[in-house]
């Protein structure tokens, strides 16, 4: 899409949700990828939950250090401030052609979506969509899918069910009727390493969504709030994998994630409830992230 033609009929934008360890970052990186092949200008603007800023080093370093300038003409950046001030800056500084927010895994994409309808954003953006992505497992296993995560699936446009290598074919209907039940009527799509066809996401064409639920939302009482915390856990270098493991399984948690130098070599922490998993990470990390995982639990204390 041209410059002019994204000023004529405006850009399509996507707000990506979905509960901690989904998906979501997977999702965007594979967005980018694509972007940067396909020739798109696609600007990110991540909102992570816990201050080590993990999500925005794994989409690239450069920039001028708020902003991540990729190749291609795409840019991330992590959201400082207001949010309405930083999309209006990302469209002033580099005029993208697609946007993507992505929100915390604590966060309802409503409250994001809402900022596309005001002044300036709509002067520029097109169409605004609402993307949740779901773990597959987890909502097999009945693990964090009321509060949060439950009104997180009840307020998407389109809901992505991924991660589903890890369950079981005899699993897809009883899932697709718990998320229609949740969120009647909303298009399901199943994904593994949250790959999914950009057309999907970015139609040529604005689909034209009423969004009847998200205008609901607005003459429904608000939503009952949980409360969660993030702790930094600190590691010193040349743990042995096995020990890392076993300390991380020990922590009861929703989610775990940051980047260890151990024994074996560096390592990306990757941790979803129960499921820990160790990668290679990027090579271009930052030093200040080496040695820090950022826990996050869920606070008992809630409140309407």
């Amino acid at each position: 899409m041209s410059l002019n033609e994204s000023l004529s009929i405006g850009i399509p934008a996507l707000v990506v949700s979905g509960f901690l360890g989904a998906g979501k970052t997977t999702l965007i990186r594979n967005l980018l990828e694509d972007a940067q092949k396909s020739g798109h200008r696609l600007a990110v603007v991540s909102n992570e939950f816990g201050e080590l800023g993990i999500d925005q080093a794994l989409f690239g370093q450069g920039g001028d250090g708020r902003y991540v300038e990729l190749e291609g003409g795409c840019v991330c950046c992590q959201l400082s401030g207001e949010l309405l001030t930083t999309l209006h800056d990302l469209w002033e500084r580099h005029k993208p052609d697609r946007m993507i927010v992505e929100t915390s895994g604590v966060a309802l994409p409503f409250e994001t979506l809402v900022t596309f309808w005001r002044d300036p954003i709509t002067q520029w953006v097109g169409e605004a969509l609402a993307i949740v992505v779901v773990n597959a497992e987890q909502l097999a296993e009945g693990r964090d899918v009321e509060g949060t995560a439950e009104q997180q699936i009840s307020s998407a446009d389109l809901l992505v069910l991924n991660k589903m290598d890890l369950v079981g074919k005899e699993s897809v209907g009883r899932l697709e009727s718990m998320l229609e039940e949740m969120a009647p009527g909303t298009p399901i799509i199943h994904s593994v390493n949250s790959q999914v066809d950009p057309s999907i996401l970015f139609p040529p064409q604005p689909t034209g969504v009423e969004r009847p639920k998200t205008r609901r939302e607005l003459d429904m009482p608000p939503h009952t709030h949980e409360s969660f915390e993030a702790e930094e856990i600190v590691i010193e270098s040349g743990i042995s994998q096995d020990e890392l493991m076993a300390q991380l399984q020990q922590l009861t948690v929703l989610r775990v994630k940051g980047v260890v130098r151990t024994a074996e070599g560096l390592r990306l922490v990757q941790g979803v409830g129960p499921r820990v998993q160790l990668v290679s990470p990027p090579s271009d990390l930052p030093e200040n992230l080496i040695g820090r995982v950022v826990a996050i639990r869920r606070v008992n204390t809630r409140h309407d």
